[in-house]
């Protein structure tokens, strides 16, 4: 697990431009969706994976206690997939052409729909009858064109997103703050994303918090998401 570490300064700035530490701790649930980014084999499982995060598979039992407290407060959970196929070559060039052809052919091979890289972890609890599942081909989901996910979103009532998956500092912050200037009043929960150092994950957490939306800890969202139900009932 990440050793979260929020410097009291970031804090202290956060409270004195925003007048508290969590601006979004009044979020009503059934207005609010957890959003679970990337959780798949071709980041978590040995063997399969192109670039495997071990710390993913310690952030699963947090997912599925924010994905059953969102359901059962009247809120929504949505798993959001990485896809790479053939015609990512001709959309998105640049990317490819950073990252070589090697690495191109292993993340297609890997990511494409029906592979078994492309699919959820075992390990998380998804209720496919209440559920969305929503593939993006960019690392935000909250791109122009690479997903229906804010469309989607809007169309339920949907305006708090609670951000969670893996890898922190690169899918997860990109849909975050794509998330956020879409107008989607957003919160990165700590120890329900994972990157590959603590330092990374960390740093992207920083600086989400000081510029884009929230951070809360599992046990802050479900304590929010069951004050709001409580009210509501």
């Amino acid at each position: 697990m990440h050793v979260i570490d929020i410097p009291q300064s970031v804090i202290d700035r956060v409270i004195r431009h925003r007048g508290r530490e969590h601006v979004y701790d009044d979020l009503e649930a059934r207005h609010t969706a957890l959003i679970v980014v990337d959780m798949q084999n071709a980041f978590m499982m040995p063997g399969v994976a192109h670039v495997l995060c071990d710390t993913a598979r310690d952030i699963v039992p947090a997912i599925n206690r924010l994905a059953s407290a969102t359901r059962a407060c009247g809120g929504t959970v949505v798993w959001v997939k990485n896809t790479f196929g053939e015609p990512s070559l001709k959309s998105w060039p640049v990317f490819h052409a950073m990252t070589g052809p090697e690495r191109t052919r292993v993340r297609i091979q890997t990511m494409a729909e029906g592979a078994i890289g492309h699919a959820l972890w075992a390990g998380l609890e998804v209720n496919e009858r209440t559920d969305l599942i929503v593939q993006k081909d960019r690392y935000s989901a909250f791109v122009p064109g690479a997903s229906p996910l804010a469309e989607m979103l809007r169309a339920r009532g949907l305006d708090t997103l609670l951000i969670t998956g893996t890898v922190t500092n690169v899918c997860c912050d990109s849909t975050a703050r794509d998330a956020m200037m879409q107008n989607f009043r957003t919160v990165m929960i700590t120890d329900a994303n994972a990157a590959h150092t603590d330092e990374e994950h960390n740093a992207a957490l920083v600086a989400f918090y000081l510029a884009f939306g929230d951070i809360m800890s599992t046990d802050l969202a479900i304590e929010c998401l069951e004050r709001s139900a409580s009210k509501a009932s």
